[in-house]
């Protein structure tokens, strides 16, 4: 006789109790062997406003603590953006690192490898079967977009926000208090973190009727919102004095709105294949009608779309990482216009959402090639193998992933790297045009060099300072043709900052040297003075630059007497 009673379905393996740490402990020997030609790399770029000119972070006296707190202190105006907790952790790091590179890099390692941990717990926590959770947390540890956020020291503030992000969105369902607590400080971190409010709201949406209470829920979710609002005032403040940038391009509201869409796609792309990953990107707007990034966007901007608007009717977690990516994407979609819209380390912030959706779809997919009758084309198939064939398609994707990321850890050694990878991608972009300039300047063609870095200028490389202070234009730093091009470069930032209303003692500094640079040293003894007045931990730096153009000044000079001169144009060579 055969029982009716079903036979008892297989359980699966129940994972060690200390997982996470198993875990962590592969991703960080993964992220070690795939980011090891990174480790010795030294401070590059943002580095130096963050770490090895910024004031603030030398050293965490009281002063400097409670001017990093303060959002009306002029630290935030420093780096461009409040974000505290980003400081005193660099702050932290300076202490124990002081100019060992190294350790900054295994921090950021470490925080890497933990992000992968994270994702996979909110993977599961979600619904999503263990060994998809694992794929997806493999795809984003190894994803090669990721190497600019982990090999940049200073984007620790990219993957600590993620971190803190994360680990919100895991304790809102039975612990929102903490979850509000991570929010801030993931807010305090980078402001990239306010993509997961609306993630969140997504989450607590599809919980309606699950034991803790949604009202209780959503209470927490307004304290987010208004943590969130407060946060934004000197957010904005910092990002008008010193982000914001007007494109005369996006005058054209048909142009900014397909260069948003444009962008989009080419995050997707990236996402997806790691086609058009770049050091320092420079896509240019979408004036035409027909530009195929813009017409290929309005698709794939639909489906996507459309898939978020069908689970967030259905009530499914899944709709909480569509509107993650989608939230992430709004900070950088040129919404806001900023230099350089288009970025690897922005898809820090993206590929959680992306992933945690295709995990959700091929689920579904699977589900119904279960459940389809077996007369049908799905029904012909073995879920089987279906899974089997699927999973084999992820460690493919990841293999490449992993090989795409080894083969970029090595650009973050030094500058000149970061420069020939953007220039090779963008050859008619402004730092090609740099590239070419020092090149020229090499072999004394002073013609080419400056006309070569008047486009570069023109195209947001226009840093009096850093030019004056490149080593490949030595060679012509000394002509008169160089020497009135920084003059003028040095005029344009003068104009911009005043009209800007600069009040910090870091730009006054800077408005005084572009003063010495054009030898215009009354107007520079000024900008100094009020730089003493507003106070920072510049003061004994400004104070000697003052005293060094009073000395170039000299006497007063007599109404008839020429304010240039030979000494004039010596000085400005250094």
């Amino acid at each position: 006789m055969v029982s009716d009673v079903p036979a008892p379905q297989p359980t699966p393996r129940a994972w060690p109790a200390g997982w996470p740490l198993l875990l962590f402990a592969c991703f960080l020997v993964l992220v070690f062997i795939l980011y090891r030609p990174s480790l010795g790399g030294e401070f590059l770029s943002d580095d130096y406003g963050y770490i090895v000119t910024n004031s603030y972070t030398e050293d965490l006296s009281r002063e400097n603590v409670l001017s990093i707190i303060d959002p009306r202190a002029p630290a935030k105006l420093y780096t461009s953006n409040y974000a505290p907790v980003h400081l005193l952790v660099t702050g932290l790091e300076r202490q124990m690192f002081a100019d060992d590179v190294r350790g900054y890099h295994w921090v950021n390692l470490i925080v890497h490898a933990a992000n992968g941990v994270l994702l996979v717990a909110l993977l599961i926590a979600s619904g999503i079967p263990r060994q998809g959770a694992l794929l997806g947390g493999l795809l984003f540890v190894v994803h090669p977009a990721n190497v600019e956020a982990v090999a940049w020291i200073s984007q620790l503030k990219t993957s600590g926000a993620l971190a803190l992000s994360l680990a919100a969105l895991l304790a809102l369902r039975r612990h929102p208090a903490l979850a509000a607590l991570f929010f801030g400080a993931a807010l305090l971190t980078k402001a990239a973190a306010a993509a997961a409010l609306p993630a969140a709201a997504a989450f607590v949406w599809a919980w309606r009727g699950e034991p803790g209470g949604s009202a209780r829920r959503w209470a927490w979710l307004a304290v987010w919102a208004v943590g969130l609002a407060l946060f934004a005032i000197p957010q904005f403040a910092s990002f008008a004095h010193l982000g914001g940038v007007d494109v005369p391009a996006y005058d054209d509201r048909g142009v900014h709105l397909r260069t948003i869409a444009a962008v989009g796609l080419r995050y997707l792309v990236m996402a997806a294949t790691s086609y058009g990953l770049s050091t320092f990107q420079e896509p240019g707007p979408a004036f035409s009608w027909l530009d195929p990034w813009w017409l290929a966007a309005l698709p794939a901007g639909a489906l996507l779309a459309g898939r978020a608007f069908l689970s967030l009717r259905r009530r499914s977690e899944e709709a909480a990482y569509w509107v993650f990516a989608a939230a992430s994407f709004g900070i950088v979609s040129q919404l806001f216009p900023f230099l350089h819209p288009v970025a690897d380390r922005y898809l820090y912030f993206l590929l959680p959402g992306l992933i945690g959706g295709v995990l959700f779809v091929g689920m579904e997919v699977q589900s119904r090639v279960a459940t389809a009758p077996a007369s049908s084309v799905l029904g012909r198939i073995s879920p089987r193998s279906f899974a089997r064939a699927w999973a084999l398609a992820a460690l493919g994707l990841a293999a490449l992933f992993a090989v795409r990321s080894a083969e970029r850890a090595p650009l973050w050694r030094n500058e000149t790297r970061l420069l020939v990878d953007a220039a090779l991608h963008y050859p008619e972009g402004g730092t090609a045009a740099f590239l070419r300039a020092r090149s020229a300047a090499q072999v004394g063609d002073v013609e080419t060099a400056v006309a070569e870095l008047r486009i570069a200028t023109d195209r947001g490389i226009d840093s009096f300072t850093h030019i004056l202070a490149d080593p490949g234009l030595v060679p012509i730093a000394h002509t008169p043709s160089f020497q009135g091009f920084v003059r003028d470069i040095a005029g344009r930032w003068i104009e911009r900052a005043y009209e800007r209303g600069y009040a910090t003692q870091a730009k006054l500094r800077v408005i005084g040297l572009a003063h010495v640079v054009r030898d215009e040293y009354e107007e520079a003894e000024a900008a100094f003075e009020a730089a003493l007045r507003a106070g920072g931990p510049l003061e004994g730096t400004v104070r000697a630059e003052l005293e060094a153009v009073r000395a170039r000044r000299g006497p007063p000079a007599s109404p008839a007497a020429d304010g240039g001169g030979a000494e004039g144009d010596d000085d400005r060579s250094r």
